[in-house]
Order: C-alpha cells, then structure tokens, then sequence
C-alpha cells in the first residue's frame, strides 16, 4: 500500500503519518515513511509517504504509484497529483491555503472553478472531505488531521477498534476523545460513498 499525504505546515500531516504508520504497524506489516517539511513552519509544503507490505525495501513512494493520496488542501492535491496511479484514490479537503505569492499580489489566484477542473481531471476517482470545516464547527481546527483519518478509512482494512487504540496511544490523554469524535465525524462524511 503506497499512501502519499499533503498539506501545509500546521495541519498536522505528520502526526496523521504517524497514526497511519502505526496502525499498520499494529496490524502486522512493514511499514517505511519518509517526511519532507520544507518550509513547513511558514506554511510550506508538507508531504509524507507512507508504505506497507510483508516487506518495503525504500520509503519513496514513485510518481504514478501511489494508491491513495490523501490532501489536507486543494492547491497541495494539485501539487501532488502526479504520484495517483491511474486507478488510485484521491481524498481532499476543499480548503484553500493560498501560497504567499498570491496572498500578497505577486501572482494571481488560481479560480476555484479552474482548480476544480485540474484535480477531476486528473484523478477520476477522488473524494472530497469537508474535514477543515467540520474541525472549525467543533471549535478546533486542529482535528482536521483526524476527521480525515475517519474519511480515508473507509479505503483501508484496519478493524475500527485497531484505529481507537492507536489514537489513543498516540495522542495525548487530553485529547483523545475530541479526536476519536473526529474519527467519527470523518467515517460519517463518507459513509455514503
């Protein structure tokens, strides 16, 4: 299973790689993760791949192979797209971090319309997850990290009891129940799907 995951510094991509690589872990697999932070404490880019199997020789995950890719921001998703294998799952939230370019008029925006097109046409198969959103209505915005973890587990076949107890050794005791309830609100997002 190759898993890419973006987003932008402080959205907590690291510690969603984290969780993910421990609950593979849990479940009996190799597991190997590589992390680039960039300018991450800017709000920079954020990527890291995760990989599991009975064995994984490299952490790289190689353009074109990437099973799912799971973004905590559109322009990230765009940026990334080119690791989705062509029968490969795109899960990402709507949210739109703008790059300092165009927060301060060096550059344009990009259309939300434009942006929309480049992602669905690029990624036929792909899912969006209002996790941002849904983290701000519970008054934290910090658990969209989690919110996307119960979204991407409908594609994974980790038991959900695995998933409760590796939140709860991974977070700190505080905050494990907002983030299980976030676990929650994120499997109801896709539970249609």
């Amino acid at each position: 299973m190759n898993i890419l995951v973006c987003g932008v510094g402080g959205q907590g991509v690291m510690l969603f790689s984290d969780i993910l690589s421990h609950l593979a872990m849990a479940a009996g697999f190799d597991v190997k993760k590589s992390e680039v932070h960039g300018m991450a404490q800017r709000g920079g880019s954020v990527t890291s791949h995760i990989r599991w199997s009975k064995k994984v020789h490299s952490p790289l995950i190689e353009e074109g192979t990437a099973h799912i890719i799971v973004a905590f921001e559109q322009l990230e998703a765009l940026r990334s797209i080119h690791f989705l294998s062509p029968t490969g799952w795109l899960i990402y939230d709507p949210l739109r971090i703008e790059p300092l370019p165009v927060q301060i008029g060096l550059v344009e925006r990009m259309p939300d319309n434009v942006l929309q097109e480049r992602i669905t046409a690029r990624s036929r198969l792909n899912r969006s997850v209002p996790a941002f959103a849904l983290a701000c209505e519970l008054s934290n915005p910090r658990i969209q990290n989690t919110v996307m973890l119960g979204a991407l587990s409908h594609f994974l076949e980790f038991p959900l009891l695995l998933y409760e107890q590796v939140i709860s050794q991974q977070l700190k005791p505080q905050f494990v129940e907002l983030n299980l309830k976030a676990f929650a609100l994120g499997r109801a997002l896709l539970k249609e799907h």
